[in-house]
């Protein structure tokens, strides 16, 4: 492994000092009364989920536009937007209905305010300033992927620091949660996020004319059928193999797919629209690229991680979280490289995985157990459609230029 520049020594010493491994927060405490109702409108779904300070889910509720944006070939903001408007109040009502819970008990509302769609982002911050103001709570603006990162808290002692990969339609990530509010950005995708390019494969594909596909979204069709596809009968080159940092790349990956249908399609003789004998095939081998992309990145950064002393000795955790997380082919090829490493995998149940109320309430509880972002309701919040997450520490791991050793990555289907 190549020597570190004297910076990345210097920052170690300074994080090392300023978050020592035996001050990490407590997980737990006695049960509170305090409850947070959190509502989530960043993308696609509308979600509002009422919580305890224990992570007791008291009352949820969520609304999936899903079989609206598959029927139009991907999400159209202004229909995404239109659609939360539609359901927002009665979303965040069958919440409070099922927790039985009077806004007059909540202690704040938490709400996703960055990043994602800035209409859909629009209708959840309005309604949740307006709620607020109505029945004078607290506000506690929510960053979409910090929430994502600390889910699996909710669901099991989890102490900080641990390394976390966050994959979704929108964005892909690897950062170092060090605290609440606390991220090192170790890797970032810079075109386009793994979600967004397996449903654009599966729409190419024209997946949706699959008997059994019609209901599923992209990328769970193309997991679907990858089950019975030979992923080495294509195999596509896994992107940035020369580019030593933790950063992603699917744009690349994606061309390669799309360049192979068409030939595909001129062998067999077909247009575009018409499924392919051979899309089985194509599938496993896409997924299998991505999954090995985010396989490869993720090693880098767990050994920049131990290289200066990020994650703790004892006990090193890997959470994995985001939409695409659910993807059991992506979780396997995670496993290979945690068992390599000496690692433990954390995946949060495939239902918290996708966006949720649930997940901004938890966000919600962390940040007022910790008196953290929370704002009086008369203070004017902006959305941000972009926001990165922590401390870019991207240019560190790439002067570090680590290079990996082999990993062979059979992954059983």
């Amino acid at each position: 492994m190549a020597m570190f520049p004297t910076k990345v020594k210097i920052l170690h010493r300074l994080l090392q000092s300023r978050h020592p491994f035996w001050s990490s927060p407590s997980l737990g405490g006695a049960p509170c009364s305090r409850l947070v109702l959190g509502i989530e409108t960043s993308c696609d779904d509308t979600g509002a989920a009422v919580l305890d300070e224990t992570g007791e889910i008291l009352g949820e509720s969520l609304h999936s536009q899903k079989e609206v944006h598959l029927r139009t070939g991907g999400i159209i903001p202004t229909v995404a937007r239109q659609l939360h408007r539609e359901n927002i109040e009665r979303v965040v009502q069958e919440a409070l209905e099922r927790s039985v819970t009077d806004p007059s008990r909540l202690s704040a509302v938490a709400t996703t305010v960055k990043p994602g769609l800035g209409l859909s982002l629009g209708v959840g911050l309005e309604f949740s300033q307006r709620f607020v103001r109505q029945h004078n709570l607290p506000f506690i603006p929510i960053h979409h992927m910090e929430a994502h990162a600390l889910t699996v808290r909710m669901l099991q002692p989890v102490a900080f620091p641990f390394l976390v990969l966050l994959v979704s339609g929108g964005h892909s990530l690897l950062a170092v949660a060090r605290g609440v509010d606390d991220f090192l950005l170790l890797g970032h995708t810079l075109d386009e996020a793994p979600g967004d390019t397996l449903d654009k494969v599966a729409r190419r594909l024209s997946l949706i004319k699959h008997p059994q596909c019609s209901t599923l979204s992209g990328g769970q069709a193309i997991e679907l059928l990858a089950k019975d596809g030979d992923r080495m009968r294509f195999p596509f080159r896994t992107p940035m193999g020369q580019t030593y940092d933790c950063c992603f790349s699917f744009a690349g990956l994606r061309n390669q797919v799309n360049m192979l249908i068409m030939k595909k399609e001129a062998e067999e003789g077909i247009g575009q629209g018409t499924l392919l004998s051979c899309v089985n095939d194509i599938a496993a081998a896409a997924q299998h690229t991505v999954a090995s992309h985010l396989a490869k990145r993720t090693h880098r950064a767990i050994l920049f991680c131990k290289a200066i002393g990020l994650l703790p000795s004892s006990s090193p955790t890997l959470v994995l979280s985001g939409g695409v997380a659910s993807n059991q082919y992506i979780r396997k090829a995670l496993t290979l490289i945690t068992d390599a490493t000496g690692l433990r995998l954390l995946c949060p149940p495939a239902k918290f995985c996708t966006d949720n109320g649930v997940m901004i309430a938890w966000n919600g509880v962390e940040r007022l157990r910790e008196g953290k972002g929370i704002l009086p309701p008369d203070v004017d919040v902006s959305y941000e459609p972009k926001a990165r997450l922590g401390v870019d520490m991207t240019a560190e791991v790439k002067a570090a230029a680590i290079r990996l050793p082999s990993v062979r990555m059979k992954i059983p289907n």
